[in-house]
């Protein structure tokens, strides 16, 4: 019986189990009526859709934050999204570490999956390199926006607690705010927009690149030679970054940005760029985007960020392998080259794994929300961009989320959790166990295409 459960409760299992503890508990404290704002009550669903939106790092909300909940509830919500966006497992590792125990085999194991590591080397110090950079990232992005802030604000407690939860959000890509207005409130303050930029690229450029940025810079050593997941995640998460820019003014030029000066299209086309990626703070009303640009930031939310981030999507490697993939096949190569190194096949093949999975789950969801809202007035458009946003968790919205029915706030909650886990810790968390065949058919060639 007990070699039964332990072959149920694998460690990708056992991760997304995790996940659904934290939502369902941070649920309940979120529905509490201490967390809530004197004279407001929150349904339990309106609690629970909350809670896996701070969890898995989104920001889609049904209610509005600093409306709603108290100071405590807010401080629940924060909670949820520090857990969610460092990860359960470095968390939890912090614990063990703190009590003194000694990580096992199986909790490195745990740990391997929640980082989408592929070896056991250096896991505990990965963790603690995780936990000790992201919480210097936000008390410095902290004391920034909180020290700017004071001239925003009435009081300098007020000050620094928006520029603590806006830091917190950035840096996890949460897109969750305390202003209750995002950060159209500082849509011409470019300080305050640079700040918040290098905060959301530094949580989804991914925390391996991070720690070799550390490791580079502290050693000063000219053999130190970065990996080939470093320099493929920031080659192509700045490739698409520089693409969204681009993409995103040119598309804009004749309608949003008429009659704007230069540097604000330049701010908009910046900002809109890094947040689209898996941010979801804004500095404007998405909604009065273009169809094409709405379609195109749609694309970048479905890209999202890079592996081992807090960010979600389909992730940069899997486009990078493809776009790499597709290369070498138009030129006649059977192997794929970059930087020196050669991709290993079950890489190229995950990455098409992944893409496909994630376009036919993302097809099913819009079909989904379109026959549960047939009777509502609710454009085409703002399905597909809100369900790209919630399966690239990044919580940019049209402003449908709280209009949208229960079974289609469910739907949206299945994307979120399935972003935050992962698409390829949710497919090993079903597959079946692998089993040895003692025999092979004859092959025989298809036509494909």
């Amino acid at each position: 019986m007990k070699s039964g459960l332990n072959q149920f409760l694998s460690p990708f299992r056992i991760i997304i189990i995790s996940y659904v503890v934290a939502m369902v508990l941070f649920s309940f404290l979120l529905y509490l009526p201490i967390s809530h704002q004197p004279g407001v009550d929150v349904s339990y669903k309106d609690a629970l859709f909350t809670s896996v939106s701070a969890v898995s790092v989104t920001g889609l909300t049904v209610v509005n934050v600093p409306d709603t909940y108290s100071y405590l509830g807010i401080f629940f919500l924060a909670l949820a999204i520090q857990l969610g966006g460092i990860g359960i497992m470095t968390m939890g590792t912090f614990v063990w570490m703190l009590f003194g125990r000694k990580i096992n085999f199986a909790q490195r194991m745990l740990i391997m999956v929640d980082q989408n590591q592929n070896t056991f080397s250096g896991l505990v110090n990965l963790m603690r390199g995780i936990l000790i950079v992201a919480l210097i990232i936000e008390l410095i992005g902290a004391l920034i926006l909180g020290t700017y802030f004071i001239r925003y604000f009435d009081t300098v407690g007020e000050a620094y607690y928006q520029g603590a939860f806006a830091s917190l959000s950035a840096f996890t890509n949460a897109g969750f705010d305390v202003t209750g207005q995002s950060l159209i409130p500082f849509a011409n303050d470019y300080y305050v927009q640079f700040v918040v930029i290098l905060l959301i690229m530094a949580g989804a450029i991914g925390f391996p690149v991070l720690l070799e940025l550390r490791e580079y810079f502290l050693r000063k050593n000219s053999n130190f030679r970065f990996s080939l997941f470093t320099k493929i995640t920031t080659t192509t998460y700045f490739a698409v970054f520089i693409i969204g820019v681009i993409g995103i003014w040119a598309l804009e030029y004749g309608h949003y940005y008429v009659g704007l000066e230069w540097h604000q299209q330049l701010f908009y086309s910046i900002f809109n760029s890094a947040t689209s990626r898996s941010g979801g703070l804004s500095t404007m009303d998405v909604s009065e985007l273009s169809l094409a640009t709405l379609l195109f930031v749609s694309a970048l939310m479905i890209i999202g960020a890079s592996p081992s981030s807090v960010g979600g999507g389909i992730r940069t490697t899997t486009v990078a392998v493809m776009f790499l993939t597709i290369r070498s096949f138009a030129l006649g190569k059977e192997d794929v080259k970059v930087f020196g190194r050669e991709i290993h096949p079950e890489d190229r093949q995950k990455a098409f794994i992944v893409l496909s999975v994630f376009l036919v789950m993302l097809f099913a969801a819009v079909t989904l929300i379109v026959a549960f809202e047939g009777r509502n007035d609710i454009p085409l458009i703002a399905i597909i961009f809100e369900t790209a946003s919630a399966f690239g968790t990044c919580g940019l919205s049209m402003g449908i989320t709280s209009d949208l029915s229960f079974p289609s706030q469910v739907v949206l909650m299945a994307l979120m959790f399935v972003g935050r886990v992962g698409l390829i810790a949710f497919l090993f968390s079903v597959r079946k166990r692998e089993t040895k065949t003692h025999f092979k058919y004859p092959t025989e060639r298809i036509i494909i295409g």
